[in-house]
């Protein structure tokens, strides 16, 4: 081939690409209805790697359509919409009127009864957990307990010591008769094909959420990939229900050198709020498409919802909290604004990344310039190079308007926590970044009790006592090549 012949390839090659990202760039900025900020980053990804940029548009960026995607949900259930209904009006009543006492909370009840749909309980016990060891213990002694049902849904569970250990469990127990069933993401779980198999021949039931048509190369092609099920959602028998952070694998207790300790937080829940779990759990496990279950009355389905025996399980206000790129509304992110205007004293927040859109990061602003003290604990090394920088540039900016950011030395810190005034908190599967609030399937509980929110305040200052202060004089003299990585990490941050 003579150089004419190769002079004449690369200008078609050029000019081909060139006319692909012209109507590419049209379909980013008038086909897809995103945020000016993702609109920006991906037509530079685009510009930037014109082939690598137009594959990536395509798995990462399809906005996930608005259709039904459960089977079912709590909409279902009349018993479920007679709650909903009555408590919308006992919102809109005096106090001396309701029969409910939403007490200080009332807005932020409100919020999540009338976006959320996320019934107000008050009759819970909770019980916190911050130690891998700890929490899979206790867990492994409620599934060998379990009588009727076990439903478990993690984004991952791992083939190593502990998911073997866990699947080992819950296969005997299938054995037995309890109803058995495990949801996984397809790409968080990836080494599940031996569980997959165990599980159903001992009677049980397993599959991934929204599962690919094409499953041969689901993990390498599928036009769902940018939207993955984050929850970490179990409940047993109807009665005990674990939600937070920590998903199954041997890294969650701490016993990977490259992590460390793995520093986590999950809720061990008892009372009324385990019935909202259990719904949360059924329609997601509806996506699997392996039963076709009509709830109309719950009384139907004792081994999910036993009957009520009135028991007191104690006075903490939960609501369980659900969002996904399926909703309008980013429900959980939005709670976490609300929180943050209404807070008075101190706002403190745990998170592993922390990669703000625009109107979460103006909400912590607005508080640091009202005089709102706003701590903020980060993991001191990256589980994600790329992302690492992006949460040191974010932070650092609110430094700058007078906020303390710790980085938790002795491993990895993987909580999603936040509490305000020493009174409201949230514990649960979202992260503090754009990811988590706009394109995960995540849950949450929103807790409404003041012992509860100030324990979770003693592990924060344990976990201060053995941080590192990135103080304002050490964000301003990093060196140069960590600028240069926030920067341009900042700019992708959209996309993340």
């Amino acid at each position: 081939m003579d150089i004419y012949s190769v002079y004449n390839l690369h200008t078609v090659y050029g000019l081909t690409t060139f006319v692909v990202n012209i109507f590419l760039s049209i379909a980013v900025i008038f086909l897809q209805r995103k945020q000016p900020n993702s609109v920006y980053a991906w037509l530079l990804f685009i510009w930037l790697f014109p082939v690598i940029g137009f594959i990536f548009y395509i798995l990462f960026s399809q906005k996930f359509s608005l259709r039904r995607i459960y089977r079912y949900s709590k909409n279902d259930n009349s018993n479920y919409n007679d709650k909903l209904k009555m408590q919308k009006r006992e919102i809109s009543l005096s106090p001396l009127q309701a029969f409910y006492d939403f007490g200080d909370f009332k807005d932020n009840i409100e919020y999540h009864i009338n976006v959320s749909d996320a019934l107000y309980t008050k009759n819970n016990r909770v019980e916190i957990f911050t130690d891998g060891k700890e929490l899979f213990d206790q867990m492994k002694e409620d599934f060998r307990n379990a009588k009727k049902s076990i439903n478990v849904e993690f984004y991952i569970i791992n083939n190593d010591n502990l998911g073997n250990e866990i699947i080992d469990i819950l296969e005997e127990k299938a054995k037995e008769g309890v109803e058995v069933r495990i949801l996984y993401d397809e790409i968080g779980s990836n080494h599940v094909t031996k569980f997959v198999k165990k599980i159903r021949a001992a009677g049980g039931k397993i599959g991934p959420f929204l599962p690919s048509k094409l499953h041969f190369i689901s993990r390498y092609f599928n036009t769902r990939l940018n939207y993955r099920n984050h929850r970490k959602n179990v409940v047993i028998d109807g009665k005990i229900g674990y939600i937070g952070g920590f998903n199954i694998g041997d890294e969650y207790l701490g016993l990977k050198k490259k992590f460390g300790y793995w520093r986590d937080t999950h809720l061990r829940i008892q009372g009324d709020a385990v019935k909202e779990m259990q719904w949360r759990f059924l329609s997601d496990w509806s996506t699997t498409g392996q039963e076709n279950v009509v709830f109309n009355e719950i009384k139907e389905y004792p081994q999910f919802f036993p009957e009520d025996e009135a028991e007191d399980f104690g006075s903490t206000g939960i609501q369980i909290v659900a969002s996904g790129p399926d909703m309008t509304n980013q429900v959980i992110k939005q709670g976490y604004i609300k929180m943050i205007n209404d807070a008075k004293d101190n706002i403190r927040i745990t998170s592993p990344y922390f990669v703000l859109d625009n109107s979460i990061d103006e909400a912590l602003k607005i508080a640091l310039n009202s005089g709102v003290k706003v701590e903020i604990l980060i993991p001191n090394k990256p589980d994600h190079p790329f992302i690492y920088p992006t949460t040191l540039s974010y932070v650092g900016e609110l430094i700058e308007y007078g906020a303390k950011v710790y980085r938790y030395l002795p491993g990895f810190v993987h909580s999603k926590v936040m509490t305000i005034d020493d009174s409201l908190s949230v514990v649960g599967s979202c992260n503090f970044d754009i990811r988590s609030f706009s394109l995960n399937f995540e849950c949450s509980a929103f807790i409404y009790d003041r012992k509860v929110t100030q324990e979770l305040n003693k592990y924060f200052n344990k976990d201060l006592e053995v941080s590192d202060h990135y103080s304002l004089g050490k964000y301003l003299n990093r060196d140069t090549n960590q600028k240069i990585k926030e920067s341009l990490s900042r700019l992708l941050a959209p996309l993340l």
